[in-house]
């Protein structure tokens, strides 16, 4: 997502941006000195410096660095809790936990919705998303079917063979490639990001579809890919009339016409797989298979969510199409993409921390041995493994910001007045880095995951380390992408012994976008470390 953040108005538009300056920036201050806590005498969260008139810090987000590290610099200025003006919208950005916590348990309801937006409304199916749905009764009633029906421990168990199966033949296609490639003793060059990306997206897409999509024509992958790739980077995009709302009939940059059309691309692609199933659900009722037979081992996401929400009831202001739909999308990108985030991290971090590379494949022998493959049940006996994991996500979230929340209420945190409307942002990579939480807290340290905080998890109970979130809007899928990172992760360095070309430092710098993109590639160099029959 190179261009979030650009709200930067072309030559053409300046004109017919100053003739409307005057009238909007002085309707625009006698609101907001109306409705101004200051005219009740209270205490608001200080104002970040810099602002321009009417676009208000938006310029200061605008790259080339990310947003989250310009948040971050803010901060160390600001302090914990300050103020920052998106257009006409006000927000405040959080970065420590006790702030954190405040808002996220005390004032949790409070912060429960989403802001409107040109990205949700257009991308997200007008809001139907889980993710981007305002709080209310269609976002707790979807959340709850996606919870039992696909989240649950029980789910998650009756899928584990999906999760293992795919990573396995990750493994051992690339046991092959290797033997293919040559002579034995020359490693096999490997795209981490690709790799990864191909394990993530098949376990998501059989779980939610009942498909792998690396099985698709290859035309239709690409296709799909792209689609999936272009909502991904579109609809975390802020765009100029996300803050000034009266200037969206100009669609500045194009952005919205680049969202529609790759909202029409991306429906087209789920459209399609919804017909499938309802052909497939229509032959099995009128065939030998009688009603309700199926397993739950075969029925996948979007079979559930068919025999639930049926085509004449719909949910709410929603037809059944658009929520099935829309849910099943939601659920795909915000698994495959975070999980290969967080992946491609933890394997850069290892690769320029050696000995900690050791020690996590010593751990693996001795736990595992050389002689079988890894299985989600042995993640609970490889701790260190699990410490290397909440130290990546600590280092490096793979959503480095809240989406954000919106006050629906005026209310207190921390001690400062917000005003209902208001935006809360929430700096998950300040808050990882606090340095009176964790010593030495930008070091990749492992081992303090079994010693100083050994009892902080990443569930949303320990508020200095919060990668899903944490309260109502948390992520929902945080137990399938702990399972898929680890048996990933503990597979490819069980399998392999693995190094960088040259044997050179792994660049470790941070793209912008919505998620916590490494810049650059990963390309590795691997040459397999196991007996032959634990790849076949």
């Amino acid at each position: 997502m190179d261009e979030a953040y650009s709200i930067v108005p072309s030559t053409t538009t300046v004109v017919l941006i100053i003739s409307l300056f005057a009238l909007s920036i002085s309707f625009y201050y006698k609101s907001s000195k109306l409705t101004s806590p200051q005219s009740h005498d209270l205490k608001t969260a200080p104002e970040a410096g810099g602002a321009w008139p009417l676009f208000g810090h938006l310029h200061l987000l605008d790259g080339p660095k990310p947003v989250h590290l310009v948040l971050a610099e803010m901060a160390d200025k600001y302090g914990p809790i300050f103020t920052i003006r998106l257009g006409v919208h006000r927000a405040i950005v959080v970065s420590t936990s006790e702030v954190a916590k405040d808002c996220l348990t005390t004032c949790d309801r409070t912060f429960a919705t989403r802001p409107s937006s040109v990205g949700s409304e257009v991308l997200a199916y007008n809001y139907a998303m889980i993710g981007f749905s305002p709080y209310g009764p269609y976002w707790r009633y979807i959340r709850k079917i996606a919870i039992v029906e696909l989240l649950s421990n029980h789910r998650m168990d009756l899928l584990r063979h999906v999760r293992e199966s795919e990573v396995f033949a990750s493994v051992g296609a690339l046991y092959e490639k290797y033997y293919r490639n040559g002579t034995e003793s020359v490693p096999l060059v490997v795209d981490m990001k690709r790799w990864f990306g191909d394990i993530t997206v098949n376990v998501v897409f059989r779980m939610v579809v009942g498909r792998r999509f690396t099985d698709e024509d290859e035309g239709e992958v690409e296709k799909g890919k792209q689609a999936l790739q272009d909502l991904l980077d579109l609809i975390g995009r802020f765009v100029v009339s996300d803050g000034l709302p009266f200037l969206r009939w100009l669609d500045l940059g194009g952005h919205e016409k680049a969202m529609k059309r790759t909202a029409v691309e991306a429906d087209w692609v789920v459209q399609r797989w919804l017909e499938e199933h309802k052909l497939s659900r229509r032959s099995k009722l009128n065939g030998e298979e009688a009603r309700g037979t199926t397993s739950d081992q075969q029925q996948d996401f979007m079979d559930v969510m068919l025999s639930i929400i049926k085509d004449d009831e719909g949910v709410e202001s929603y037809d059944a199409d658009t929520v099935i739909k829309a849910v099943c999308l939601n659920l795909i990108l915000g698994g495959f993409d975070t999980t290969l985030v967080t992946l491609t991290w933890a394997l850069s971090l290892l690769l320029n921390h050696k000995e900690t590379l050791q020690k996590a494949q010593q751990e693996l022998d001795a736990q595992v041995c050389k002689d079988r493959r890894i299985r989600e049940s042995d993640l609970k006996n490889l701790p260190y493994l699990n410490a290397i994991i909440k130290e990546a996500l600590r280092l490096y979230p793979a959503a480095p910001l809240s989406v954000v929340h919106e006050a629906t209420e005026d209310c207190t945190v921390s001690g400062y007045f917000v005003q209902k409307g208001t935006r809360l942002i929430l700096n998950f990579h300040k808050i990882h880095r606090d340095p009176r939480a964790w010593p030495d807290a930008s070091e990749f340290r492992p081992e303090r995951f079994l010693t100083t905080h050994k009892d902080i998890d990443v569930r949303g109970q320990s508020f200095e380390l919060i990668p899903f979130g944490s309260g109502r809007r948390m992520c929902l899928g945080v137990t399938m992408a702990l399972q898929v990172i680890g048996l990933a992760l503990g597979s490819f360095l069980h399998a392999f012994e693995v190094a960088t070309p040259g044997d050179e430092a792994v660049d470790m710098e941070e793209a912008m976008g919505l998620t916590n993109l490494k810049a650059s590639p990963l390309e590795v160099l691997v040459t397999p470390r196991v007996p032959e029959h634990v790849y076949i």
